[in-house]
């Protein structure tokens, strides 16, 4: 068996030459062997990453492989049964073999724990007997089994949390679609990942679509849903490829269609590619989306649990949350709720970028600290650097200095923090990150997405951004700093939708954290990490 990984990440990095001459080598070689896409296993740093497997021997991954390493490795680790010590990065799975460590002894995954992708890298997300051979769908059998009272209880046990954002128990959401008048009702996964930096719900479509869908099916079941939608963004192509593949898998083994696995269920699943708007993160502009309009939030209540897609009762979960409730269903609540903190169970995946030498797919306990999957999952700074921050929650959290890198990755710790876990986009900066330029580039960011649908986040966000824009270009005046604290709270408390409730996280936690670099800036007209250039040109 040859695996090449081919996510986004490998194919950017390589991935694609190597498909295009594995076979010509290993005819070659006059060697039989199956050739495996697979998923992203999370260790991006490495790729182009190619697998291999005798039988009766372990799976050995190699790093960085290129078309000339690939001919050397099945040269010697197919035709002569020789596995390349130099190149391998780590045996997965059972056994092991000499000088070469197992994957899940890797400081990067030693602390991990693999619940929702335990499949990415592990199988061909386009073949659902790979998906059916690691127990797929069982979950989903084990569901209908049990009515759905039961099924939203297990998940109720479970301690599960919407892994979005917004951290709703997602039993109790699902309770409250259930016990709403209404027919039909609606399901939609929520796959509109648009935060800079963030790739955890594409590399869970691209790795293991079926556990996502299977997460569906159950929540279908417990809510009484006839009709579900995924919505990912047509920015990620790869992912809609291997969605539209495991639907039309789905129905053919009869897990989707008017009598799912014969227990009289009727569901359906339609995929609904977005155009990329930031702002249909959000529920309400979501739902206005997938009906033709312009996606544009609504106030709430009505909640769409009450009056959702087309005014019926609709629950609403992302992509890991769909992914979680596969596993507590298949393995049960007390696994699942074995991880993590009191208030926030299980596990949580994040893309870990920026500054730090093993930037990928990570996936860790709820509740472990910043500075352990900065320093030992990350494998610490890049180059001589020291850490400096981290910006959890994407473009719409807060700015964590180094010196609370003890802090829990939890929902409450990071919040009280300043800062929001997020759907879980984390970027690490050292010394020559400017917190000034950082504000600036994430709030250029969500002033851009807005919809401009109400006032204080259309107006307040430029408003904010441009006086940002002054004080990095060295024209900063006294009590800008306050203008932009006044300006934060009022747009966090008066905006509509959660884009603008969080749009001045970035500002407000990089002035609590980092005054001093704002005051530098407009008192001293410098920049400490040289990045703002017209002061550095100007001096």
């Amino acid at each position: 068996m040859v695996y090449v990984g081919c996510a986004t990440c490998g194919i950017a990095a390589g991935a694609g030459a190597l498909l295009a001459v594995v076979d010509d080598q290993l005819g070659r070689l006059g060697v039989r062997a199956n050739v495996v896409p697979v998923g992203c296993i999370g260790a991006c740093f490495a790729e182009p990453l190619v697998d291999i497997r005798l039988p009766g021997q372990p799976r050995v991954c190699y790093s960085r492989v290129t078309p000339e390493r690939l001919a050397r490795i099945l040269d010697s680790h197919i035709r002569r049964g020789r596995a390349v010590t130099s190149l391998a990065l780590a045996t997965i799975g059972d056994g092991t073999l000499p000088r070469i460590p197992r994957f899940e002894d890797l400081p990067f995954m030693k602390s991990q724990v693999r619940i929702v992708s335990r499949n990415c890298g592990m199988i061909n997300p386009e073949d659902v007997d790979h998906y059916l051979a690691r127990d797929g769908y069982r979950g989903l059998m084990r569901a209908l089994r049990m009515k759905p009272e039961d099924v939203i209880e297990e998940v109720v046990a479970s301690g599960l949390r919407g892994r979005g954002g917004g951290g709703f128990p997602t039993g109790q959401k699902w309770k409250f679609c259930r016990s709403s008048s209404g027919n039909p009702k609606y399901l939609i996964c929520n796959g509109s990942e648009g935060d800079p930096g963030a790739f955890m719900d594409r590399s869970v479509l691209e790795g293991d679509p079926h556990s996502v869908l299977e997460g569906m099916c159950i929540a279908a079941h417990a809510i009484g849903a006839s009709k579900g939608y995924v919505y990912v963004s047509g920015e990620y192509p790869l992912a809609i490829k291997r969605i539209k593949v495991a639907l039309r898998a789905m129905r053919l083994i009869g897990v989707l269609g008017n009598n799912v696995l014969g227990s009289g269920l009727a569901f359906d699943i339609q995929l609904k590619e977005g155009a990329g708007a930031y702002v249909c993160g959000e529920e309400t502009a979501l739902m206005a989306s997938i009906e033709g309009h312009r996606g544009l939030p609504q106030p709430r209540p009505p909640f769409p649990a009450v009056r959702g897609l087309r005014g019926k009762p609709t629950n609403i979960n992302n992509v890991e949350t769909f992914a979680c409730v596969s596993s507590i269903l298949r393995e049960g609540a007390s696994r699942f709720a074995s991880y993590g903190t009191m208030g926030s169970k299980g596990s949580k995946t994040f893309s870990i970028t920026g500054k730090v030498r093993n930037a990928g797919l990570i996936e860790v306990p709820m509740g472990i600290t910043l500075r352990k999957v900065v320093e030992e999952i990350g494998g610490g700074i890049a180059g001589r650097g020291r850490f400096k921050a981290a910006q959890t929650g994407g473009p719409s959290g807060g700015c964590i200095p180094a010196k609370l890198g003890d802090i829990p990755m939890d929902y409450e710790s990071l919040a009280e923090a300043g800062s929001m876990l997020g759907s879980g986009g984390l970027v690490i900066m050292d010394e020559t990150n400017c917190m000034v330029d950082l504000a600036r580039y994430f709030l250029t960011f969500t002033q851009s997405e807005s919809c401009g649908k109400c006032t204080p986040c259309r107006l307040g966000t430029k408003r904010m951004l441009s006086i940002l824009e002054r004080i990095c270009a060295g024209q900063g005046r006294s009590g800008d700093i306050e203008v932009l604290e006044e300006l934060g709270r009022v747009v966090k408390n008066t905006s509509l939708c959660g884009l603008g409730q969080t749009a001045p996280n970035p500002v407000l936690s990089t002035i609590r954290y980092f005054r001093e670099e704002y005051e530098e800036h407009i008192r001293e007209r410098r920049c400490r990490a040289a990045v703002c250039q017209e002061m550095v040109a100007a001096r």
